[in-house]
């Protein structure tokens, strides 16, 4: 997969430049979508059979890591639409092949069942509104979970004229996702265009088919984490030369509190980002085995997703204190990585409630594990 980390390097700089106007928009530039679209980095889990890259988890982190560390916003939405087009293996392939045969195509959305579908014909009317819509702006089709009027959970399909887009994005970090709401009322859903998270069998028989949805979302939030301190610890680096702290006489590279925190931001990311590979190669060797991800690996990748973006947090706090009144000024990446990443833990894929099950399940404690 060394094609598609090259890809990702690709576009650093332009990720870079453009960072600020992602900020002040509020969503992703113009030149950062094309870049990343003209990349294929929005669709890193479509199948082959598709014409997708179909990487292999480790690869996804590392790819959503890397520009993650360019921009949070834009690793965000790297991470949001290629773990969406991982749905691609759960629908019939003529209606995978419609939404994601052509290679420009973004999926995004939100699974959260928030949406009501009405029995009508070949499918569902469905009405609803969703929140943290990340990268909407720039999609092709949107995704909305419902609850249908038979009980049923569902995630339905949405050409992206169809819904509307809510502004409700002033957030204090990863300002330029575009993560608003965005809203359906009354658009009729074919049923072809609609699964069930954790029911609907996968269609393409692969590796990345047999690992579960969920773990693959939780996991690319805590690549974008590892990428957000991962640029703190590098911008530290970078400030640490030149910076003299108020009433010192000596670099802040030549103190020795700078150099014990920076080795503690260093080994904390490194630890975190270690874990969470292992485990996932781990269970990626069950799955090229041929074999279904059982529930105590899956616990153990969760785990590793919450500490990545935990022990993620905690390295860009040490980077941004340690840079003092320089990290809170607009234009010191510092500020933007601590906004980021502060945001980001607050997904539920990375928060404390996973880690709860995880335990739960080391403990052989009887435990929910749907959502694993």
């Amino acid at each position: 997969m060394s094609a598609v980390l090259a890809a990702a390097a690709s576009v650093d700089a332009t990720v870079r430049a453009h960072a600020q106007a992602g900020e002040d928009a509020r969503r992703l530039a113009a030149p950062v979508v094309d870049a990343l679209r003209a990349a294929g980095l929005f669709r890193l889990c479509v199948p082959r059979c598709y014409g997708g890259p179909e990487v292999d988890p480790m690869t996804l982190v590392d790819a959503i890591s890397t520009v993650a560390s360019a921009d949070g916003a834009a690793g965000w939405c790297v991470m949001i639409a290629s773990t969406t087009s991982s749905l691609s293996m759960l629908l019939d392939p003529s209606v995978a092949q419609r939404i994601h045969g052509d290679p420009a195509v973004v999926t995004g959305g939100a699974y959260a069942p928030t949406g009501r579908g009405i029995r009508s014909g070949d499918g569902w009317d469905v009405t609803g509104r969703w929140q943290w819509g990340s990268g909407t702006s720039h999609c092709d089709w949107i995704t909305g979970g419902m609850l249908t009027d038979t009980g049923e959970f569902r995630l339905a399909f949405f050409p992206a004229g169809e819904v509307g887009l809510v502004d409700t994005w002033y957030s204090s970090g990863l300002r330029g996702t575009a993560s608003g709401d965005f809203e359906a009322h009354g658009v009729h859903v074919a049923e072809e265009l609609t699964l069930q998270p954790g029911i609907t069998p996968p269609v393409v028989d692969s590796p990345l088919a047999r690992f579960p949805i969920f773990t693959l979302l939780a996991a690319g939030v805590a690549a974008a984490t590892l990428g957000m301190a991962r640029r703190a610890i590098d911008e530290l680096v970078d400030l640490a030369q030149g910076k003299r702290p108020a009433f010192s006489s000596r670099s802040l590279a030549a103190s020795t509190h700078a150099q014990l925190d920076l080795a503690r931001a260093e080994a904390t990311f490194g630890g975190a980002r270690a874990f969470l590979l292992d485990e996932l190669a781990q269970a990626w060797a069950v799955a090229v085995a041929g074999d279904p991800v059982p529930v105590e690996r899956r616990a153990r990748i969760r785990l590793a997703c919450s500490h990545a973006a935990i022990e993620s947090a905690r390295a860009v706090d040490y980077a941004y204190n340690l840079g003092g009144g320089s990290s809170v000024f607009t234009d010191n990446p510092l500020q933007r990585c601590f906004r980021d990443v502060h945001t980001a833990t607050q997904h539920l894929m990375v928060s404390t409630r996973p880690m709860e099950t995880a335990g739960k399940v080391l403990l052989g404690v009887p435990a929910d594990t749907v959502m694993l």
